[in-house]
């Protein structure tokens, strides 16, 4: 179920209408708009990356990257075939917006395409699908169908010169296959491995063409900037933070769920629009952007605003917006052990630092949750840790040890009580 305060890409859905999603219910709430908007007043690319650039919209998928300016590096004038890619491989644990997204609003995504292959000059899309949700792949493949029979994705889009093409392709589950190069292997039909950069995929991306790669809930918060403006969807947000974003939250509330809220709002609100803590517990701890994102211990994330800078202020990423809650039973080393064992299996082994690395930081681990640590096995951990982060080709490596460096740095007494008394201090979950 998707609860949501002030919608942008879920504004106006009725999910208690089974046709929420088609077509026909999405024109009723202002669907496609935008895109005849740009297409009657001939509005240019520079003007429509200009309005993203106003808007403040960063990249929803981790990076946060500001959108505008990510579509301003596509060369223009290039010669050959250049290349949009959706990255809805969603795999980071605790993560389900885009899900949500493809599944509830779909055109909301492919009008968004559409508009940013318009800006770059580009005129083939892909979106590239986790393959574990395979009937969200066959809704998304619906919803490509009416657009093209309406006329607002194919040759001569609205009776206009303008085309674009935009197709559907499923992964297989692969975590890998989220960073933006090894899902462009994948999609080549290729072993999803990270490149080494640069080249960068701007200059070098899908079959060696220029090639622009954003996040669902990026692309399917276009539409709303190019029909109400920039200045609209900045005011939503905060400075540096427009708009809104979803937030999927999990774990010890009563109310899990995606939540399209204000980026700025505080996270006491949040967890008040969630029910509060399940069975009246305490809050302990709270993961705010996924699983590689680092742990922040209660009494710092209260007085934290759910945007991009205030969490990064506090030690950690609002990552990809996956807040995962742990209340006062959680046994953080069995956390963490259950954490690194996530990234051990999904390591692609390219890199030996990665490859290697996240088997030993699972292993000490498991050896600690199990009665098994020593002393010495902490120093360890943080010095394992030391010698992977920045030293692989993609950001695996760094997304294994940010778990490790979080838990040690708040929850250090755990792990020492562990390795001395053979136990954990929270039997419910020890």
């Amino acid at each position: 179920m998707t609860i949501y305060a002030k919608g942008v890409v879920f504004e106006g859905v009725d999910f208690d209408n089974p046709n929420h999603w088609r077509l026909e219910e999405y024109v009723k709430r202002g669907g496609y708009a935008a895109l005849k908007k740009i297409l009657n007043e001939k509005i240019t690319q520079d003007e429509v990356i200009a309005e993203v650039k106003t808007s403040s919209l960063r990249g929803r998928g981790g990076a946060g990257f500001p959108t505008g300016l990510k579509w301003s590096f596509m060369p223009r004038n290039f010669p050959g075939q250049k290349y949009l890619v959706c990255n809805t491989d969603e795999g980071e644990p605790g993560t389900f917006k885009d899900l949500d997204i493809i599944v509830s609003n779909p055109h909301a995504l492919i009008e968004g395409m559409i508009i940013g292959g318009y800006a770059m000059g580009i005129t083939v899309g892909y979106n590239y699908i986790h393959g574990e949700v395979f009937e969200a792949y066959e809704r998304f493949e619906e919803a490509l169908e009416e657009a093209r029979k309406a006329g607002f994705l194919g040759d001569n889009i609205l009776g206009t010169d303008f085309c674009f093409q935009l197709h559907a392709h499923h992964g297989y589950g692969a975590y890998i296959c989220g960073e933006e190069t090894a899902l462009l292997e994948s999609l080549e039909g290729k072993k999803g491995q990270p490149r080494f950069k640069p080249p960068f995929p701007a200059s070098f991306g899908l079959y060696g063409k220029p090639t622009t790669i954003n996040n669902t809930e990026t692309f399917a918060s276009v539409p709303y900037i190019i029909r109400e403006g920039g200045q609209k969807f900045l005011e939503l947000g905060k400075p540096n933070n427009g708009g809104t974003k979803l937030f999927s939250v999990s774990g010890h509330v009563n109310r899990p769920g995606n939540y399209e809220i204000p980026l700025g709002t505080p996270f006491a609100d949040l967890l008040e629009m969630c029910g509060g803590m399940r069975g009246g517990k305490k809050l302990k701890a709270v993961i705010p952007g996924g699983s590689s994102a680092p742990v922040l211990p209660a009494e710092i994330m209260m007085q934290c605003t759910m945007d991009y800078d205030s969490i990064a202020k506090a030690g950690s990423m609002l990552g990809s917006g996956a807040v995962i809650v742990m209340d006062e039973t959680v046994c953080m080393v069995s956390a963490l052990e259950r954490l690194s064992y996530f990234y051990h299996e999904e390591s692609c082994g390219q890199c030996t630092p990665c490859r290697e690395g996240t088997g030993w930081l699972y292993r000490i681990v498991h050896r600690i949750a199990h009665g098994e640590g020593r002393p010495e096995d902490l120093e360890l951990l943080a010095s394992i840790g030391d010698n992977i982060a920045g030293r692989t080709i993609c950001a695996l490596g760094d997304a294994a040890v940010f778990p490790v460096r979080g838990m040690l740095k708040h929850f250090r007494s755990e792990f020492e009580y562990m390795i001395e008394h053979k136990k954990s201090q929270f039997a419910a979950l020890s």
